[in-house]
């Protein structure tokens, strides 16, 4: 457990995960996973399992120059294999790989302030004036939550006393697995074991935040944290009503069906629990309130260069950059970069000798 992660939640703003400078080891409410109850409902579509090679790439390309873009998602099937014959292709001739844009917290106090930063990092997980959850919010919401509580994480009085956001981040972690689901299915795993294995360079794309004075950074928190209600309560939506919608979501990007990734509607947890952290005041006073916009302007500049420079490169990023009108993948096309997804593409990537690479 990394306690910049879990005081600033931020781990809901990067597409990837979040590098942080202070770790610790799992609390006692999370360290492990409770047996879900049997009335947990059978999904419908079911999980798919096993071998899967996943979505096609995306073409970016200019004067000759190809970046090959894997769309990614979260969440994945928990129980497949991916093995993808053209990412495999692909990177082996590629002479850099992006890897997906993330925020990387920086705070360099040495070890003995990691040791004595801690009690009040946890502190800042908590809500104020010790208050439980039962006291921040009116009773049909708390009575949603003890149902969905009881369901997926079970007797746990320590959440009580954890904000909101905190606890909503804790409750769609364990819904996710009890229903057959992962975060990303080990996919950016697979990836980067592949470029190890052909020797092609990782590029990290990182928006660096420096937290020059991390206890001042803590009390702005505590004065000015994010709005937890409506994340909360999206979340909460998200698990009661969305969880088919995901699933197919997760099967219809192991099976490569992107025509129904197209039709079937994302939650927008993720969009509203960013919004809940980035518009607090502080993330304001220590100067992320733009993060969305910094990590797209990070990812582009790498891409840009990556084409200027390499005959083919390869990248990752989150699958709605690549459908959205809007998206990363838009915003090259509007700067005069040809895009073409997997079925506008007349040729594939050419063979090379394949290696085994197995994704779990």
């Amino acid at each position: 457990m990394r306690p910049w992660i879990v005081l600033l939640c931020l781990v809901l703003v990067a597409p990837a995960a979040i590098a942080a400078s202070v770790q610790t080891p799992p609390s006692a409410s999370t360290a492990a996973t409770p047996p879900v109850p049997g009335d947990v409902p059978l999904l419908a579509p079911v999980v798919v399992s096993g071998v899967v090679s996943g979505p096609g790439l995306w073409k970016v390309s200019r004067d000759g120059h190809v970046l090959w873009v894997l769309g990614t998602l979260s969440p994945l099937p928990g129980h497949m294999e991916w093995e993808s014959q053209e990412v495999q292709q692909v990177i082996a001739q590629s002479k850099q790989v992006l890897l997906p844009p993330k925020i990387e917290l920086k705070a360099d106090i040495g070890f003995f302030g990691k040791l004595f930063l801690l009690p009040t990092a946890y502190g800042a997980r908590k809500n104020p004036d010790g208050k439980t959850l039962d006291q921040v919010m009116d009773a049909p919401t708390y009575a949603r939550w003890l149902a969905l509580k009881q369901k997926y994480i079970g007797n746990d009085s320590g959440i009580e006393h954890w904000r909101p956001l905190f606890a909503a981040e804790e409750l769609y972690n364990k819904a996710l697995k009890a229903n057959g689901l992962s975060r990303d299915g080990g996919v950016t795993g697979a990836v980067s074991a592949l470029a190890k294995s052909a020797g092609v360079p990782e590029t990290p794309v990182q928006y660096r935040v420096e937290i020059q004075h991390p206890r001042d950074a803590i009390k702005a928190f505590k004065a000015a944290a994010p709005s937890d209600m409506e994340c909360f309560n999206r979340t909460l939506d998200a698990i009661d009503h969305d969880l088919p919608a995901m699933t197919g979501r997760a099967n219809a990007w192991a099976t490569g069906d992107l025509e129904e990734l197209r039709q079937l509607p994302d939650s927008h947890r993720h969009d509203t629990c960013v919004a809940a952290v980035t518009g607090a005041g502080f993330a304001r006073q220590l100067g992320m309130a733009d993060l969305p916009a910094q990590l797209e302007a990070a990812w582009l500049t790498a891409a840009r260069d990556a084409l200027a420079k390499n005959g083919t490169s390869f990248a990752m990023l989150p699958m709605d950059e690549l459908l959205s009108p809007s998206g990363y993948l838009a915003k090259l096309a509007a700067q005069g970069y040809t895009v073409e997804s997997p079925e506008q593409q007349d040729t594939a990537p050419p063979a090379v000798a394949p290696a085994a690479a197995t994704s779990r």
